[in-house]
């Protein structure tokens, strides 16, 4: 909706009087009615049809009453009481009253007045697709005009992301020019639900009312609860389109402490055509500081759909000659597409773009991006495969990936990788059938991976300096292997691999004696090397059930083992290395030409080790809740304990690894979510903290040294958790996963707060009957989230905590139209909270409040905003805020 100088109103109950004189009962003596062709008074329900009798009447007029139908030869009239329907071509009337005057092709319409001076059965009048439901109405069927008296429609307008606003248009006096055109006299436009007493109105004085197209009025100002606002235009443009359509997004209006006056997000939306449209918005503040967006999104049915955003932000604080005076600019692009999997099964490019300025969420002026401020990496890839699926399909892809540390400005790009793989080929099985055995089970394949790496910063991205750097390389890889059952119980598998590994940068090291220095220059160029591998296991499955009794709660617990043997021996390349004296210390030195080249170094010295693994599974069988169920219910108890280690045959010393445990579990009912994971290491360490070839039990110490530690719990509960199952509950849940956030590289479980756009709240559908059930007070819906994140370091008897955090975020609807928000963290080992918000939303049924409130911090700062809820009457709305005035 443009406001244009102009606004709405309408007034209700002004009855006009019609020339009905006060009849008997007719129907107590029916009889053919003579004078009209063709006009009669049925016996049961006064049904009749009047044809054409002058003018330009071009189809029969239908018509019936339920009381009575009485036609009067003098006045030329037809009088319908009680129920009266009119019908003609495509116009329809109902109503208490009707009077059809057949010589001048007019219909009269109005209510009926009970005893009690109550009016019932209002007008109903419909012309095609548009209805009309006044006090009272004249029409003529020959010029299809017609006068209108407190008339009520409801025009569909606008489109968003909630659908179309119903715009509720009333006049005290209405007329119809023709199909397309009427003009209002004191009017009110509205979207509130309520139509006999509407919370806020815009009271126009005159307007042209088109149909499913605008409203253009004349002097018209705002109404709220009948009260006049100063909120008032000498004229004002209403759009009634529904669908997509262009027009100008109303900015912002405030004042910033370090930046001054401001308008945020004023724009255009555009759309396009059918399947793209473009929104441009911008800020612009009086001491120079400025900001533009623009937004494409994108959509073909069954095909892809996506989206574009560019966001920019010159950023100036205080004003030229101050000390504080500060110059920056921050910019962000977001891509995203996805490609329908039907559009084509072989063939898929997909993209997930998220790149730009490090301290962009952190300095930006924009109120959504406070929680991505706690967003430490930016990731971007974009990827196109092609499936090849004759045999040996093939699979192709090429991706381009991007990473960027905010902390450090570190960015790592890949430009591209090709990858390329070969099925999987038994060349002595058939294609079809069970394989057996171990020449049947021989099977190969292949995969390339190549890619362009380059290495660089914030400053250098996206500039010519960003690949002085680069590095290419290509890995080549064959990997054989069979597998085959020993003694019905043990699985084997067989195996080696091949590798060819390209390069195109290259060492060159020279002892310079002057210098007494090693001199290293890279020599561009192809070179290769070459290296492999073979490896063999051996595992199986040992099963453990603990029975209680079909009586007892818990039946029986079922206890699943997995250990794994695996054995690999790779050879030492030792032709790829040259030794070298130090002349100054007389150390040998080795040295590759392909040392730190993209795919690694080849292998130095013979590889023969031993691993060992065990996977552990724990469930339980209970009895079910449900009555009716004849089999127990199989829960999780334990979801993985898992150990490794391994033991180095060609180490000197220290040959066995330190043992690796990882685990993780869901209980109360999947609510909790806990994952840990320990280090222990079997060796000691001396006073230096470096590890030496003695065991620790040997040492005065445990069997093993617990080295680092690690705990990650989640835990989710909500109001529905204490519910009747059985009971059918389908409230609007407001918190739903935040795209934004996510498409930022934040978290969608609302930890780190939502990117709260302050025109859109949770009542926006909520369905008005709950507003006064009185109900609401015994299940006021609310919901928490917690994660807990621990780790524990005791690499040299330090024994600390390096992290130590929980995170909550929690929401309670503590009335119907009452919403409450908090989100915050605190760190144990630095002693102090994080990001920390309160969120306040109220619902004022055409008008919706909101209040977000960092109260504390370098982020410290609040928002709040009061507006309409119909998006097309959005832009009336008053936001204020409180902007940060220091930021890095």
């Amino acid at each position: 909706m443009v406001l244009v100088p102009g606004i709405f109103w309408a007034q209700e109950d002004i009855a006009r009087p019609l020339p009905i004189k006060p009849l008997g009962d007719t129907l107590a003596a029916p009889q053919v009615l003579r004078g009209l062709p063709g006009a009669e008074v049925p016996q049961d329900s006064a049904q009749a049809a009047a044809p054409a009798t002058g003018g330009t009447i071009m189809d029969q007029i239908k018509y019936t009453a339920k009381d009575y139908v009485r036609i009067s030869r003098q006045e030329q009239k037809i009088y319908l009481y009680n129920e009266a329907e009119i019908y003609y071509q495509d116009t329809e009337l109902k109503a208490g009253i009707i009077v059809l005057d057949y010589v001048r092709n007019e219909v009269y319409a109005g209510r009926m007045k009970d005893s009690l001076g109550n009016y019932s059965q209002l007008p109903f009048f419909k012309q095609g697709d548009q209805e009309v439901i006044p006090d009272s109405i004249r029409f003529n069927f020959d010029t299809e005009k017609a006068i209108i008296w407190n008339s009520r429609t409801e025009q569909q307008a606008g489109l968003g992301q909630l659908g179309s606003d119903a715009m509720k248009v009333y006049a005290e006096r209405t007329k119809k020019e023709n199909d397309s055109v009427y003009f209002l006299s004191e009017g009110k436009l509205t979207t509130s639900k309520d139509t006999i007493d509407p919370d806020y109105y815009i009271r126009v004085r005159k307007a042209k009312f088109v149909p499913k197209k605008k409203v253009i009025a004349g002097f018209s100002n705002l109404y709220i609860v009948d009260v006049p606002t100063p909120i008032a235009l000498p004229f004002a443009y209403f759009p009634l389109t529904t669908g997509r359509t262009a027009g100008i997004m109303m900015p912002t209006f405030g004042n910033d402490p370090d930046r001054g006056y401001f308008l945020q997000n004023g724009g255009y939306y555009l759309p396009i055509s059918d399947y793209v449209d473009l929104t441009l918005t911008g800020d612009l503040y009086t001491n120079g500081s400025y900001g533009f967006r623009t937004q494409s999104v994108y959509s073909k049915r069954y095909r892809f759909r996506g989206n574009v955003n560019f966001r920019y932000e010159n950023l100036v604080r205080s004003q030229k000659g101050f000390d504080d005076y500060s110059r920056s600019t921050i910019y962000n692009i977001q891509i995203s597409h996805a490609q329908d999997a039907k559009a084509n099964p072989n063939s898929r490019f997909s993209a997930s773009v998220n790149l730009g300025s490090s301290q962009y969420y952190r300095n930006s002026l924009l109120q959504q991006n406070l929680p991505n401020t706690q967003v430490n990496d930016l990731s971007s890839s974009i990827s196109y495969s092609k499936t090849f699926p004759a045999y040996p399909s093939v699979n192709v892809s090429l991706t381009a990936t991007h990473n960027q540390n905010t902390n450090t400005d570190a960015v790592s790009v890949t430009l591209p990788t090709l990858q390329a793989s070969m099925e999987r080929i038994f060349p002595f099985a058939p294609r079809e059938g069970v394989k057996k055995g171990v020449f049947q089970n021989i099977n190969f394949q292949y995969d390339l991976n190549a890619r362009n790496s380059i290495q660089t910063t914030t400053e250098d991205f996206l500039t010519g300096r960003m690949f002085d750097n680069a590095q290419m390389g290509a890995r080549h890889r064959i990997p054989i292997a069979t597998n085959f059952k020993v003694a019905k119980f043990f699985s084997v598998s067989l195996g080696g691999t091949y590798e060819d590994v390209w390069t195109w940068q290259t060492l060159d090291q020279v002892y310079n004696p002057e210098t007494e220095t090693i001199e290293r220059d890279t020599i561009q160029g192809f070179d290769r090397f070459n290296q492999y591998s073979l490896s063999a296991s051996v595992g199986t499955t040992l099963y453990g059930q603990f029975n209680f009794g079909e009586d007892r709660k818990i039946q029986a617990i079922r206890h699943v083992v997995r250990p794994t043997v695996s054995y690999g021996w790779a050879p030492s390349f030792d032709q790829y290395y040259e030794e070298e004296v130090n002349q100054s210390t007389g150390d040998a030195l080795f040295f590759t030409r392909f040392q730190n080249s993209l795919y690694g170094s080849p292998r130095q010295g013979q590889s023969n080790s031993m691993s060992f693994s065990l996977a552990n599974t724990v469930e339980a069988k209970v009895r079910d809740r449900d009555s009716t169920a004849t089999e127990p219910k199989k829960i999780m108890l334990l979801n993985s304990l898992n150990f490794s280690t391994s033991y180095n045959f060609e180490a000197d010393s220290l040959k066995l690894s330190p043992i690796s445990m990882t685990g993780g579990t869901n209980l109360f009912d999947n609510k909790v979510s806990v994952n840990f994971g320990a280090s222990l290491d079997p060796y000691a360490i001396n006073n230096t903290g470096a590890r030496i070839d003695k065991l620790n039990i040997n040492n005065g110490g445990g069997l093993f040294r617990l080295t680092n530690a690690r705990l990650n719990l989640t835990y989710k509960l909500s109001s529905k958790d204490f519910q009747d199952k059985d009971t059918e509950i389908d409230p609007d849940d407001p918190y739903d996963g935040d795209t934004y956030v996510a498409a930022s590289g934040g978290r969608t479980d609302d930890l780190f707060g939502r990117a709260n756009d302050l025109n859109a709240t949770a009542f926006d559908n909520r369905d008005p009957d709950d507003i006064e059930n009185p109900a609401w007070a015994s299940k006021i819906p609310w919901n928490v989230n917690l994660s807990y994140a621990m780790n524990y370091s005791n690499t040299n008897r330090n024994g600390q905590l390096t992290n130590h955090v929980l995170m909550f975020n929690g929401n309670v609807t503590l009335a119907p139209r009452w919403d409450v928000s908090v989100t915050s963290s605190y760190d144990f080992v630095r002693n102090g909270f994080g990001l920390t918000r309160l969120g306040f939303a109220r619902d004022l049924k055409s008008f919706k409040l909101t209040f977000d409130w960092t109260p504390f911090g370098s982020l410290e700062r609040w928002y709040f905003f009061i507006g309409i809820k119909a998006s097309i009457l959005s832009d009336l709305k008053w936001e204020n805020r409180s902007q940060r005035s220091n930021f890095n």
